[in-house]
C-alpha cells in the first residue's frame, strides 16, 4: 500500500431515502362499483447503513466521492399494496472506523468488530394509504398521506488502525527503516524529520509460520498532544495498537529525556496509552564499533533495566531477531 493511498479521514454527506406516498385509489370492479377505499401504504425510504469489512484497510473510498444517498420507497398501489421498500445504501468502511457528527463532533459509532453493521440513518416512513382514514363519517375517503422526507448529515469518519505492534517515535528515529527491515512494506524512507506523513503497516513474519502486523506511525513532536506537529492525526492511531514499540535512535544523547517526551504525550493525550504493553528498541547501532555498542548497550541495561529493551540495527540486522521474540513474547500477554 503506497502512502498516497492511506487515507484515515473523510468527510462525507449522507442522504436516506424519502419515503413513499400512500395511495387514495377506490376499489371499482364489475360488480363492486362502489368499493370503497383500498389505497396502500408507501414503502419507506431506504436506510444508511454502515458495516465492517476486514478486506478494506483505509478511507480511500471516500476519497472522490462525498455524497451518499438511499433509494426513495414507492408509492401504494390498490388492493391494499404496499410500495416497495427503498434500497438501503450500506456504506462499507475498515475496523477500527470512528463515525462522528461533522457539526457537533458527537461520536455516533464506532466500528471495533468485524460483525459490525448499523444503521445510521433511518429512511422515511411510508406515507398511509387512504383505507385507513375510512370512517363512518367518510366512507370514501379521497385523500392519502404523502410520504416523510428522508434525513441528511454530515459526518466524518476516522480510521484508527489496528495493528498488533504500533512504533512511537520521535522524527528520524530509524522507525520506517526498522518496519521495512522487519516486514516487506516498503515506506518511504529518507534522512529527514516527517518523512512518514501517513501510517504504514508491514506483516513480520516470526517463527512457526506466525505473524503479527507492525504500523509505522509519523513522529511525535513535544506538543503533539497539544495539536503540534501532526498532533492528533497521528496519536488517535496508537489508541488501536496492542503493543507499543518505542524507538529510539542511539544518536540521542540522552535516551532517557527522549523515552519521557514519548511517555508525557501519550499521557496527555490519552492516559490510558499507558497501560499498554510497550519495550524500547534502540536504533541505528551500526553507528558504533563493538567497543562502543558494548558501553552503550551496558548504559542502557543500567537505565531501562526494569522495560523490555533491544539496541538492534535495521541496516545489518543486528539483534532484529530477539527483538521480534520480545514483542511476540508480549503479543501473547495481551488480554
Amino acid at each position: 500500500m503506497t502512502e498516497g493511498n492511506f487515507v484515515d479521514y473523510a468527510s462525507i454527506t449522507i442522504f436516506s431515502g424519502k419515503g413513499g406516498n400512500g395511495s387514495s385509489h377506490m376499489r371499482r370492479e364489475k360488480f363492486v362499483p362502489k368499493g370503497g377505499p383500498d389505497g396502500g401504504d408507501g414503502g419507506r425510504g431506504g436506510h444508511i447503513v454502515i458495516k465492517a469489512n476486514k478486506n478494506i484497510w483505509t478511507l480511500y473510498g471516500f476519497k472522490f466521492k462525498r455524497h451518499f444517498k438511499a433509494g426513495n420507497g414507492k408509492q401504494g398501489g390498490k388492493s391494499r399494496k404496499s410500495g416497495a421498500q427503498g434500497t438501503d445504501l450500506i456504506i462499507q468502511v475498515p475496523i477500527g472506523t470512528t463515525v462522528k457528527d461533522t457539526l457537533t463532533n458527537e461520536i455516533l459509532m464506532d466500528i471495533d468488530s468485524e460483525n459490525h453493521k448499523e444503521i445510521l440513518l433511518h429512511g422515511g416512513h411510508g406515507g398511509k394509504g387512504n383505507w385507513h382514514y375510512k370512517s363512518s363519517v367518510n366512507q370514501s375517503p379521497r385523500f392519502a398521506q404523502d410520504g416523510l422526507l428522508g434525513s441528511e448529515r454530515k459526518i466524518t469518519l476516522e480510521l484508527k488502525i489496528l495493528a498488533d505492534v504500533g512504533l512511537v517515535g520521535l522524527p528520524n528515529a530509524g522507525k520506517s527503516t526498522l518496519l521495512s527491515s522487519l516486514s516487506n512494506a516498503k515506506p518511504k524512507i529518507a534522512d529527514y524529520e516527517f518523512t512518514t506523513l501517513k501510517p504504514n503497516l508491514g506483516i513480520v513474519p516470526h517463527r512457526d509460520y506466525n505473524s503479527f502486523v507492525m504500523a509505522d506511525i509519523p513522529g511525535i513532536i513535544e506538543g503533539a498532544a497539544d495539536g503540534k506537529g501532526l498532533g492528533h492525526r497521528f496519536l488517535r492511531h496508537v489508541e488501536r495498537n496492542s503493543v507499543l514499540l518505542f524507538v529510539i535512535s542511539v544518536e540521542k544523547m540522552n535516551p532517557k529525556k527522549e523515552f519521557i517526551i514519548l511517555q508525557k504525550e501519550l499521557k496527555k493525550y490519552n492516559r490510558d496509552l499507558l497501560d499498554k504493553r510497550f519495550a524500547i528498541a534502540f536504533t541505528k547501532a551500526d553507528m558504533f564499533d563493538d567497543s562502543l555498542l558494548h558501553s552503550y548497550q551496558q548504559e542502557i541495561s543500567s537505565l531501562f533495566d526494569a522495560i523490555p529493551h533491544f539496541v538492534v540495527s535495521s541496516l545489518s540486522g543486528y539483534n532484529l531477531n530477539e527483538l521480534k521474540d520480545g514483542l511476540w513474547k508480549l503479543l501473547q500477554w495481551r488480554k
